[in-house]
């Protein structure tokens, strides 16, 4: 099986040269362990997913880790939470740096024990699925087939058939959201579990609206959020916040609700095939979900934080997303459509009009493969996140 050379690369060598560990977080199959084998390929690997290697572990701490002396790659270390303590003890014995690897897929517990014992101690990155400038090194593809494939790096290793592909996702909702997320809330009814995690599908690019979210599943509004926080804490999805800063107006303090896979959240939608998503209602906040997502993993790639807001008030004036730069509030409009027509133009216009102090120019991001300034609106083709360095500020 091939693999893809991944953005992250340059970011994991610096935190290695500076932090005696390295932990790698983010959903499961986004290619952490291959990643983490890449980059150290001299150092010793070892599951702790492996029956033999967790006995041996828990059973004689010191034993297991005397083999390890220089160091490792730990593969799922939350899967033997006790690892952050005992590692805590060698790196402060020895902070050579760039001696642990850790990957987690939950990221619950490799956090709490890297925050518990290892803060200092460690440097974090966040591995999302492949970005546009990952894929289009096996397949370009056109803009459908990616939002209906999403990023999994299993889906691009070869020229999976429609049919392949859905057999892929359904399994990968079958073992890691039904058995693994559902496992860790200690949920009884599959079903129920089923249709909010269905519900929170439909609802990406959308306000979070928890009373409706828990009344269409059928669980109190406490429950909801027990659910999306665990999601949330599996990469599975992530909630937008509202630009913090207040320009006058009442704001909207409701987050946006993302799913981190566009493929995933077709797939649990019920789109089967990249045709059919060229027709469907929710076309368009697929297309905005895969536009935010983009954003995520170009600064995540670079081991810097997302720091990524949306903007919108009472009276209607919004903008899909906006980030800081030193040039001023960057502000974005997303827009599907594959015709660039003056009224999305007027939309770009529009998505900057709060900002009451100096700017730059306002982009436009649309599904037409052209790219150029007009009226005063940057328009970016979706095609350009190939080669995001030309498009995104660090």
């Amino acid at each position: 099986m091939n693999s893809f050379p991944r953005d992250m690369s340059s970011a994991l060598q610096r935190l290695a040269r500076q932090f005696p560990v390295l932990a790698i977080t983010g959903p499961r199959q986004s290619g952490k362990t291959t990643l983490a084998r890449q980059e150290f390929p001299g150092k010793p690997y070892v599951s702790l997913e492996d029956p033999i290697e967790l006995s041996f572990a828990q059973a004689d701490p010191r034993g297991f880790l005397q083999r390890f002396a220089q160091g490792a790659i730990f593969d799922e270390a939350q899967r033997w939470p006790e690892l952050f303590s005992h590692l805590q003890g060698l790196v402060d014995t020895d902070r050579a740096p760039g001696r642990f690897v850790l990957t987690g897929s939950q990221q619950f517990g490799l956090m709490a024990g890297v925050t518990q014992s290892l803060a200092g101690r460690v440097g974090l990155a966040r591995l999302l699925p492949l970005a546009l400038s990952e894929i289009t090194l096996a397949s370009t593809g056109d803009l459908h087939t990616h939002l209906w494939r999403g990023a999994y790096p299993a889906l691009w290793q070869t020229e999976r058939t429609a049919m392949e592909a859905n057999d892929w996702l359904g399994a990968y909702v079958s073992t890691y959201v039904e058995r693994d997320v559902r496992q860790l809330l200690q949920v009884q009814n599959l079903s129920t579990f089923q249709r909010f995690v269905r519900l929170c599908a439909a609802r990406t690019g959308t306000l979070l609206n928890l009373v409706s979210l828990a009344t269409d599943t059928g669980i109190s509004h406490s429950t909801a959020r027990q659910w999306l926080s665990v999601l949330e804490s599996s990469e599975l999805l992530f909630l937008l916040p509202p630009y913090h800063r207040n320009f006058g107006k009442r704001l909207v303090k409701t987050p946006k609700l993302y799913f981190t896979d566009t493929g995933l959240a077709a797939w649990l939608i019920g789109i089967r095939d990249p045709a059919l998503l060229a027709l469907h209602p929710m076309r368009g906040e697929l297309f905005e979900t895969w536009v935010i997502n983009e954003f995520r993993k170009f600064r995540l790639n670079q081991g810097l934080s997302a720091d990524l807001y949306f903007w919108r008030d009472n009276n209607g004036l919004e903008a899909d997303l906006v980030f800081e730069t030193e040039a001023g509030l960057q502000c974005v409009e997303i827009k599907s459509s594959q015709t660039i027509t003056p009224d999305l133009v007027r939309a770009g216009q529009r998505a900057a009009r709060f900002v009451n102090e100096p700017a730059p120019a306002p982009w436009l991001i649309h599904g037409a493969p052209e790219s150029y300034t007009r009226e005063g609106v940057r328009c970016i083709s979706w095609q350009r996140f190939a080669d995001p360095q030309k498009v995104l500020p660090a």
